[in-house]
């Protein structure tokens, strides 16, 4: 996969490098923006099982 996005992005490897990370934080900005805050509900982790005793 990596590869393929590697030889096609336009450019010389600079160029293909500064484009990666643009598509990297991207990737990062759009899960913290939009997937994660979507999920939290759905996901288990303020399911407590132990008694306060």
């Amino acid at each position: 996969m990596y590869g393929w996005i590697w030889r096609n992005l336009p450019g010389n490897a600079w160029v293909k490098a500064l484009l990666s990370l643009v598509l990297a934080l991207a990737v990062v900005y759009v899960l913290f923006q939009y997937v994660f805050p979507w999920a939290e509900p759905l996901l288990p982790f303020n399911d407590v099982t132990v008694d306060n005793q």
